[in-house]
Formats: structure tokens, C-alpha cells, sequence
């Protein structure tokens, strides 16, 4: 279950943040599939957190939109991590049209549990 958290720029519209809120949950799945957690296509609730926070003005990132992806390390996942980025990277440009974008992909030693 990858975590996302999005900082964006007050240029950034409700219509465009509604947008990324929709595609973000298959793009961040494919971007992070692996034989060890594959993706299926079918996403259910919680699969994938988004977080939306808005820049502030003491924020020292120049960017449109600073997408930060958490998902559990796999060797898989770690070796080709950089084109992962750049996978997630173009998809949401391809969706949002030309912003400054910059992706993080974190892949910490991680555990989860949820209740249902």
C-alpha cells in the first residue's frame, strides 16, 4: 500500500488537484508494481493514501507539484526505481498538461496493518 503525499502551488486548481486526486491511485500502482505485490487493475479503498498539502509561503520547493511516493522496499522495486519516478513523472504530466513536476519514490523497510 503505497502512501502519497502531494505538496502543491496555489496556481494549481481545484479542477487540475481533482484531476491528479483521479489518476493518481492507478499511476502510483503501476509505478510501483512488482512480482512480490503486482498489480491487478482492481483498486479497492486504502490500497492507496493520498495526501494533498498546499505550499506555504516559508516552503523552499519550486515546484507545481512535489509528489512523494512511500512503498515497502523490494529488491524488485529498488533496482529500477529511478524510471519508476520517471514513469509516475510523465503519466502525471500526461494528465495535467506542462507543470514542473518532481517525483520521490522512498522504498523504506516498512510492515502494515489496517482494521477492516
Amino acid at each position: 500500500m503505497p502512501i502519497v503525499d502531494v505538496a502543491y502551488q496555489s496556481p494549481i486548481t481545484q479542477d487540475e488537484l481533482r484531476t491528479l486526486a483521479a489518476m493518481l491511485p492507478h499511476a502510483v500502482s503501476l509505478a510501483v508494481e512488482c512480482p512480490e505485490e503486482p498489480f491487478d487493475g482492481d483498486l479497492r479503498p486504502g490500497d492507496v493514501v493520498i495526501r494533498f498539502q498546499q505550499r506555504s509561503p516559508y516552503d523552499s520547493a519550486d515546484l507545481d507539484l512535489l509528489i512523494e511516493v512511500r512503498s515497502k522496499w523490494f529488491a524488485t522495486r529498488a533496482e529500477d526505481r529511478h524510471e519508476r519516478c520517471e514513469r509516475l513523472r510523465d503519466a502525471i504530466l500526461d494528465a495535467m498538461g506542462p507543470l514542473s513536476v518532481g517525483v520521490y519514490l522512498s522504498l523504506p523497510v516498512a510492515g502494515w496493518a489496517q482494521t477492516d
